[in-house]
């Protein structure tokens, strides 16, 4: 039996029962719910239910794949696993609790459990998705949403709904509803966020910066090493502004500029200490250091040694 083919009308968020009407029922089988909570899940909603695992031999599980639901899944203690996703393998080792997996429709999961584990599953349809994404960008979505990234989340505020979740207990069936309801939303939501917020950044994101553009910047650091430099000075010799500029010669060099800077005024300083008979101090304000203890200190983090540790193994090795 599959969680995907059934049609129920509103509520729209209906947890599954075990033991109490505002409980989270307990999944005999990896993420598949219990049958009564099943039975009574609307098409378009979120279903909750809770699978934990007390073995300490391996236990082997798979999914069986839904074709309109994504199933969230919340990691509510530390585990060890292997969990593959699509056929790859996706996470092995260590799964710190709070960390949070998206599995689109259609997806086929399995993973072995190497040690004890807590996991929450909410199982969240389209309506659910279309209704939280209008909301949160005040437009519906063009077509069906698909979130079919399986990396794992880390966010602090996903970790505490989930476990104000897995801890919450009334004796008011009805407030306990509206409780799980206002927090299961409340983590579809913030996940549509994410996922869509981030998107958008990605395709923002600027492009790295165009050769001649950097060269043209490091030739102006290499003749300018010895001055106060800023970013914007940087920037002005390529025709950029500071953002532009910024970004894109982070992706063009992996660091940021005031990173990249350092680095040359410490190769320019091994050169210095190498073939000069300058003091400390004096290839230090060479170097564009404002004293010799800011350099010892740069030198020392990119370097290992301090200069003059540095310069006595390169004498010695010379």
């Amino acid at each position: 039996m599959t969680i995907s083919s059934m049609s129920y009308p509103e509520p729209v968020v209906e947890v599954a029962q075990k033991s109490r009407a505002n409980g989270i029922g307990m999944e005999h089988a990896w993420r598949t719910p219990p049958d009564d909570a099943a039975s009574s899940r609307p098409r378009g909603g979120i279903l909750l239910s809770r699978w934990t695992c007390n073995d300490k031999s391996p236990v082997e599980v798979a999914s069986v794949e839904s074709a309109t639901h994504h199933c969230i899944a919340l990691s509510l203690k530390c585990t060890s696993l292997t969990f593959s996703h699509a056929g790859k393998t996706l996470v092995r080792g260590r799964v710190a609790a709070g960390a949070v997996q998206i599995t689109a429709p259609d997806v086929r999961c399995s993973a072995v459990f190497e040690s004890p584990a807590d996991v929450l599953h909410l199982f969240v349809g389209q309506q659910v998705l279309s209704e939280c994404f209008e909301d949160m960008f005040g437009r519906p979505h063009a077509g069906d949403i698909r979130i079919d990234d399986p990396k794992l989340v880390r966010d602090p505020a996903l970790e505490r709904l989930g476990q104000a979740l897995a801890v919450s207990q009334s004796e008011d069936a009805a407030v306990g509803k509206v409780f799980t309801d206002s927090v299961s939303f409340a983590i579809v939501s913030r996940l549509v966020a994410r996922h869509f917020t981030l998107a958008d950044r990605q395709k923002r994101e600027a492009s790295a910066l165009p050769a001649w553009r950097l060269n043209r910047a490091i030739e102006f650091i290499d003749a300018h090493l010895a001055d106060s430099i800023g970013l914007a000075d940087i920037a002005g010799s390529t025709g950029l502004t500071r953002m532009h500029f910024a970004s894109q010669f982070r992706r063009a060099t992996g660091m940021p500029p005031h990173e990249f800077l350092l680095r040359r005024r410490v190769e320019y300083a091994q050169r210095l200490l190498r073939e000069s008979k300058q003091n400390m101090l004096d290839v230090a304000l060479s170097c564009g250091f404002r004293s010799q203890a800011h350099f010892t200190t740069v030198f020392k983090r990119m370097v290992g040694d301090t200069p003059y540790c540095w310069k006595t193994k390169t004498n010695v090795a010379g």
